[in-house]
């Protein structure tokens, strides 16, 4: 068969080969409504080969025809919206696959049937969200993973774009996620291990965990009665909103602290900046017994023995504290006498030693971390507070002297009077007394709290926050009693008139 001639013929739209009177070999043709214009080879009159076919708008492909028809690889761009294809295609369509960028600065590779994404396929879009996994009918359905902008990784199920099924969200911050998804949020059973160190195991509801505690709750009698100086072990519970505990719950961290009623004392013109800034930073906590407390720290026993040898270094601050308070003479002031009963006593000596720091003449205990929604507070002891706060133990033991039993509203309000006429006709003589037996009474009982009625209070102190959300600070109410006290009634303490604190 001889080889087909080489004629240049002109026309109206044909320009190029020809053989047996039909375009065959490279021409340029340009179709009668001068939309299409083609550059390329052709054969038995069809476009057949590589070609270009253009468009009137500036929109063109580029790439391989089969008879007549844009098939197999080519580079498809579409001028009006700015986005260029380069893969396979089937007559005309994307079908195989494919790279497609798209002006917005989406791009998708992957897997294209007759123009749509089906198969897997690798899509960055526009908000820099890389999803790599399965698409049906141009969206993620199937298994795929996420990686989005903020570097948050899924990988899990999809349904039409969104995450549903089992799935698993590793966050920026390392909280993880294990569990069902439903509409792409959590949804269904589920274990979330919270940066914070919390670990909730439950259902979730639209995002949120569906069972997870609602309060703390400090067990025990509404009134704790504890022997002045003895350690205390106080066991704390989350609970539900239906009031079971949240054994589902793992690591929030929980502090306990001590707190004394706040009455607010007259300063008088000699008050210091360093007073003022002291009171500011000590602001008062409502309680839900009616009144206001200030919080300090409390101490705890040590765990190892402390050595005997005095002239080990780590014990010269305590040697030293205890020489100084045998040298020192009893205090005969009868405010004083009547905390230890009318006798005069060293009996921080019979109790267990407690750890002190330099600040306030305490140790905060350790945090403690819930598991399966409880904790206990182990070998808890109350110390005197700061002496920024001995005022406020001064009225205290006023009242307490004063009154006995279960008091009554009226008395109450009539108590709280009394005490301010008081307070607002104090002399600044008088305070300078008190203010050397609030001295002498630090270096006397410098590891016990006097007796009297006190606040513990557990707060909810997880950084950060599970979720967003903090437990309300849970409250109890403790009264310490002298030894002898303890020893002469077996009674239960008597029932204030404050409400019950779960």
């Amino acid at each position: 068969m001889a080889a087909p001639r080489k004629v240049t013929r002109s026309s109206r739209h044909y320009v190029g080969d020809v053989k047996k009177q039909l375009r065959h070999g490279y021409g340029i043709y340009v179709y009668a409504n001068s939309f299409f214009r083609y550059e390329g080879e052709w054969k038995d009159g069809k476009k057949h080969g590589h070609g270009k076919l253009l468009f009137r708008d500036g929109s063109y492909y580029e790439g391989e025809f089969v008879r007549g028809e844009i098939t197999g690889n080519g580079l498809r761009y579409w001028a009006t919206r700015g986005n260029t294809y380069s893969g396979e295609f089937q007559d005309g369509e994307l079908h195989g696959h494919g790279v497609m960028k798209y002006k917005d600065g989406e791009r998708y590779e992957g897997e294209f049937v007759f123009g749509i994404r089906e198969g897997h396929g690798l899509l960055v879009d526009k908000d820099g969200r890389t999803y790599s996994g399965a698409f049906h009918n141009n969206r993620k359905h199937g298994d795929g993973q996420m990686t989005f902008q903020n570097s948050d990784h899924y990988e899990g199920n999809w349904v039409l774009d969104q995450r549903q099924g089992h799935g698993v969200l590793h966050c920026v911050d390392g909280t993880i996620y294990e569990g069902q998804w439903r509409n792409d949020v959590f949804s269904g059973q589920g274990t979330m291990i919270h940066c914070s160190g919390v670990i909730y195991d439950g259902p979730w509801i639209n995002g949120r965990p569906a069972d997870v505690a609602k309060k703390i709750t400090i067990m025990g009698e509404d009134i704790i009665e504890l022997v002045q100086g003895s350690p205390a072990t106080f066991h704390v519970q989350l609970r539900k909103e239906d009031d079971e505990i949240a054994d589902n719950e793992n690591g929030r961290v929980l502090r306990i602290s001590a707190g004394i009623k706040h009455i607010p004392s007259a300063k008088s013109q000699a008050t210091n900046i360093l007073e003022l800034i002291e009171d500011f930073e000590d602001k008062p906590i409502q309680t839900p017994f009616g009144y206001e407390c200030i919080n300090y720290p409390m101490s705890y026993l040590t765990e190892e023995k402390q050595p005997q040898d005095r002239s080990d270094p780590s014990l010269m601050k305590h040697t030293e504290m205890e020489s100084s308070r045998a040298q020192q003479p009893l205090s005969s002031d009868p405010d004083l006498l009547l905390e230890t009963g009318g006798e005069p006593s060293n009996r921080h000596d019979e109790y267990p030693k407690i750890s002190i720091s330099d600040e306030d003449n305490s140790l905060p205990p350790p945090n403690k971390r819930v598991e399966t929604g409880q904790a206990s507070f182990e070998g808890v002891v109350f110390v005197p507070p700061p002496a920024r706060f001995f005022h406020l133990l001064e009225y205290n033991d006023k009242t307490r002297k004063k009154t006995s039993g279960k008091p009554t509203a009226e008395k109450t309000d009539k108590m709280t009077v009394s005490q301010e006429k008081i307070e607002d006709s104090r002399s600044e003589i008088l305070n300078k007394e008190r203010k050397g037996k609030r001295e002498n009474l630090m270096v006397d009982n410098i590891n016990t709290a006097r007796p009297g009625e006190y606040v513990v209070m557990v707060e909810d102190i997880t950084s950060p926050p599970f979720l967003g959300h903090t437990l309300p600070t849970a409250f109890k109410l403790v009264r310490i009693v002298p030894e002898k006290s303890k020893a002469k009634s077996n009674r239960k303490p008597e029932m204030l008139h404050a409400p019950t604190v779960s």
